[in-house]
């Protein structure tokens, strides 16, 4: 394995921890209220919290700390979500873990998005994008793969356990950091130079187009175990397989996604949308029904996977001259999106029941898809 590739694996594994220390809970949240004797939406604060923490910090976090050695930034990143993950592994009031959840949830934005300028600097020009999709495919993989797994350790160890996998995955990341990954510089940047691009109407409509796009996809998966237990019967063991599957399928889905953005990149975008739509209705429709839901589960899952090349590509494409900022809006606008769907979720849930999710998760894309044409007719895709 040469350098380059060492270093972008590490940050694979590293973006994965980070990642599934983020969006593991999705999958354990009846567990959480359960521990803390709180209702299920309390628990999905655990979600929405960390996603609307992401949401701010990385508008200025990544920017601030890209003139900074890359190496010891993320040895602080790292051990910030090794010992606060730990913390909130042990205490037993809500609000402290709340809080233990918030703190790493500052520092997410910064390994995350330098990860992603580290990799497209440290390759040639021609293989730019494959690095960058072998970071973005650590993300997808610790806000897909990293829900099973935590479900799995939840349902079979306790609340407690899955917490410290949370921390363990961080500790060996920062460990083979520490030993492996070499010293890089940082670059200094003037902050104002990037934010400029803020004020373009392409960068604008880019931003509201991620928004609606993950608040779509997470105003139907945020509450997924819940759907999946009291709908399909789909719970314990067989929720994590079934989790697992739709992780899966989501990384194949980023692989697919990067190569599909080269081929026909406005195609894609706007076809996106409407089928995972199709594929939402289909969920809503047959959802009790185990086998034809897990087929649906699947399909969804390659979708989310491509979902995730669509929202980094759709932001960096919109300001290629501030990497830094775009990929840390990536970050934010993402997990704004999580926060608006996560809580519309919430809404749908506490009204008019769990399965109505889907047809509002539906009713959020339509408005998205209206927001993706718009840019693809006004502006350049590229």
């Amino acid at each position: 394995m040469n350098r380059e590739d060492l270093i972008i694996y590490i940050m694979v594994l590293g973006t994965f921890g980070i990642l599934s220390t983020e969006m593991g809970v999705v999958g354990i949240l009846p567990q959480i209220a359960q521990y803390f004797n709180v209702s299920i939406t309390q628990a999905g604060l655990f979600v929405s919290m960390f996603s609307l923490t992401i949401a701010i910090f990385a508008i200025f976090m990544p920017v601030i700390f890209s003139k900074y050695e890359r190496k010891k930034t993320f040895l602080l990143v790292l051990t910030i979500f090794t010992v606060f993950t730990t913390i909130g592994a042990f205490v037993h009031d809500f609000n402290i873990a709340l809080i233990c959840r918030i703190i790493p949830a500052m520092f997410h934005p910064i390994y995350c998005s330098i990860s992603m300028t580290v990799a497209a600097e440290i390759v040639e020009p021609e293989k730019t994008q494959s690095a960058v999709s072998k970071v973005i495919m650590g993300v997808s993989a610790g806000m897909i793969i990293g829900v099973p797994i935590t479900t799995f350790i939840a349902t079979n160890f306790g609340y407690q356990y899955a917490m410290l996998w949370f921390a363990i995955i961080n500790l060996i990341v920062l460990i083979l950091t520490l030993i492996f990954f070499p010293k890089i510089p940082g670059k200094e940047q003037s902050y104002l130079d990037q934010v400029s691009v803020a004020k373009t109407g392409v960068f604008i409509i880019s931003v509201l187009g991620v928004i609606f796009l993950n608040a779509g996809l997470y105003t139907g998966y945020s509450y997924i175990s819940e759907f999946l237990g009291t709908l399909t019967h789909i719970a314990g063991t067989n929720l994590s397989i079934v989790l697992f599957i739709y992780g899966v399928a989501s990384i194949i889905g980023n692989w697919l996604g990067s190569r599909l953005l080269v081929k026909d990149a406005r195609k894609l975008v706007l076809l996106s949308p409407i089928i995972i739509s199709l594929i939402l209705l289909g969920v809503f429709i047959a959802c009790n029904n185990a086998i034809p839901t897990i087929i649906f589960m699947a399909l969804w899952g390659l979708l989310a996977g491509i979902f995730n090349d669509i929202s980094q590509y759709w932001m960096v494409s919109s300001a290629p001259q501030a990497p830094e900022f775009a990929n840390g809006i990536f970050l934010s606008m993402g997990n704004v999106g999580v926060t608006l769907g996560t809580t519309l979720a919430g809404i749908v849930v506490a009204g008019i029941g769990i399965r109505y999710v889907m047809l509002f998760a539906i009713l959020v894309l339509m408005l998205d898809l209206i927001l993706l044409f718009t840019r693809t007719k006004r502006y350049d895709i590229d």
